[in-house]
């Protein structure tokens, strides 16, 4: 009787070993699985680490994205992670975001998430979103802005910008603070 005891023991040990090795056998595999680097996309190209630079003109710049998605019947590209830096003659810009989107038939773009814009001479704009009309040469949004720098925050609910005219105009209701210290400092 003890015999048969002791072997119904060494079954179910034996049973219950197998099992719990073969659950970890099973999850090891399921954690070794490779994750998929992208997610699923309807685009036509996918080219990652983008780094495309141009002189037109007097104007040159820079776009490095970590990735580019080319929708070729739309007629647009989305990047993630945009990073663009303009310079002119007299003045430097960086624009960075966490999304972009180019529109190729007209040259519009959009960035999205986590927008700034940085100027070399000290202004800086924080926004949702910003939307570069290229055909009229204007920047333009209608999520909340906060432009700073030379001592200055002003806050909005908008924001419409004539390049080729240098005008600004901050929309909505709008909030300014100076800081007279700032003047005193530089």
């Amino acid at each position: 009787m003890m015999r048969k005891i002791s072997i119904a023991i060494l079954i179910v040990v034996g049973l219950f070993s197998g099992a719990v090795g073969a659950t970890l056998y099973v999850k090891s595999r399921a954690l070794r699985s490779p994750v998929p680097d992208r997610i699923a996309s309807r685009a036509d190209y996918r080219i990652k680490e983008v780094n495309l630079q141009e002189n037109a003109g007097d104007v040159r710049w820079k776009l490095v994205a970590d990735v580019a998605e080319i929708f070729e019947s739309e007629g647009r590209t989305r990047l993630r992670r945009p990073v663009v830096d303009i310079e002119e003659p007299h003045r430097k810009w960086r624009v960075s975001a966490d999304e972009g989107e180019v529109h190729q038939t007209t040259n519009d773009i959009v960035v999205r998430d986590n927008v700034i814009l940085l100027s070399d001479d000290g202004l800086k704009l924080e926004t949702k979103e910003l939307r570069w009309l290229a055909k009229d040469k204007r920047l333009t949004t209608t999520t909340p802005v906060v432009l700073s720098g030379r001592g200055a925050v002003i806050r909005g609910t908008g924001l419409d910008v004539d390049v080729s005219n240098e005008h600004a105009v901050v929309r909505g209701r709008v909030r300014v603070v100076f800081d007279m210290r700032e003047k005193v400092r530089q």
